[in-house]
């Protein structure tokens, strides 16, 4: 059976190389373990971005999963280090946006037919983001876009001067990935215990909140098309979007809060099997697609609680390839091409 990774991370260590050169905000430090820590701006010198070696080495994440006995293929998106782009000042962040773009674009002809990629974009100027977005499609021939959860510090991705954006992320039927970014609620969150209540916790409600913005500022209303990945299996939102439903009326949406919810889509990407089987029945078996958040995650284990899930083999193979195909675009295999 065809297996395609919706949520995997690869980064480029040349982009992080550059910004270890950088003076001042953000800026990036080695941490002599072939790994880096990432200060994004001043005060936040316990920033809980720091990627470690497994990040930077596409050869070895391929080879880690070859391991396990399938032949998996990845769609790379950013994860927390989207927001970096929008830190930046405007024509820094556009040059760099690029530099990732392209590295992205080198490691698709690098891995073809395994690895497909999506683009960087800064938001802190609407008309750079798409410039930076039509070079990365065009050009680059990269097959999603990465949506922040905040433009840098600023909560507001629903900010109404984003609108052509959206427009034109809908236009080009791009999946646009929204993934948690550290940028909100670490502040309040990180403080003690390791970091374990901001990492457990602190994610998934950034993530929450930043799609509930593009729900109650009404951009799903304006935008029927838009194909909005939501990661972790759709955070808090379909545990509770009775909640939603119930005090989200004051937003005077057409339709109820819970029905844009069910038009996003999701990954498979929590180690909890009754949380992935929850996530299947609310967005449905055409919206969800098999995720590992490789290397943040074991996807040995990520195998392991899907397996434990009980879906019919129909509902596994959309899981596992067939929605990935359609909501990322990637091309259609025969049976005799798909190694197992």
């Amino acid at each position: 059976m065809r297996i395609i990774d919706s949520h995997f991370h690869w980064w480029p260590r040349s982009v992080w190389d550059a910004l270890c050169k950088r003076k001042g905000y953000p800026r990036a430090e080695a941490d002599g373990k072939g790994g880096y820590r990432y200060y994004p701006t001043p005060g936040k010198e316990n920033s809980s971005l720091g990627p470690w070696p497994e990040w930077f080495d596409l050869d070895k994440q391929f080879e880690h999963m070859d391991n396990l006995g399938h032949y998996i293929e990845a769609f790379g998106s950013i994860g927390p280090f989207s927001v970096h782009f929008s830190y930046l000042p405007v024509s820094e962040g556009k040059e760099a946006a690029i530099h990732w773009n392209e590295e992205m674009a080198g490691a698709m002809k690098k891995f073809p037919g395994r690895f497909w990629a999506s683009a960087a974009v800064p938001l802190v100027d609407t008309a750079v983001a798409l410039e930076v977005l039509e070079d990365a499609v065009g050009r680059l021939g990269l097959m999603g876009v990465n949506l922040p959860g905040s433009v840098g510090a600023d909560p507001r991705i629903d900010a109404e001067r984003l609108e052509p954006f959206y427009d034109r992320v809908e236009e080009l039927g791009l999946p646009l990935f929204l993934h948690p970014t550290d940028a909100v609620f670490a502040d309040m969150l990180s403080d003690g215990y390791g970091g374990a209540l901001h990492l457990s916790l602190g994610r998934v409600i950034e993530v929450s909140v930043a799609a509930m913005r593009l729900v109650f500022s009404g951009v799903m209303e304006r935008h029927p098309n838009l194909k909005l990945v939501m990661s972790h299996t759709g955070g808090a939102l379909p545990y509770q979007a009775g909640r939603m439903d119930k005090n989200g009326k004051k937003a005077n949406l057409p339709e109820l809060p819970s029905t844009y919810i069910k038009r996003f889509y999701t990954d498979t990407v929590t180690p909890h099997s009754l949380g992935m089987r929850y996530a299947v029945e609310f967005f449905g078996p055409d919206h969800v697609m098999y995720g590992t958040d490789y290397p943040c995650w074991s996807p040995a284990d990520a195998l392991r609680f899907f397996g434990e899930c009980g879906f019919s083999e129909e509902v596994q193979a959309k899981i596992f390839a067939g929605n990935a195909e359609k909501i990322l675009g990637i091309p259609a295999r025969t049976p005799e091409l798909v190694l197992s």
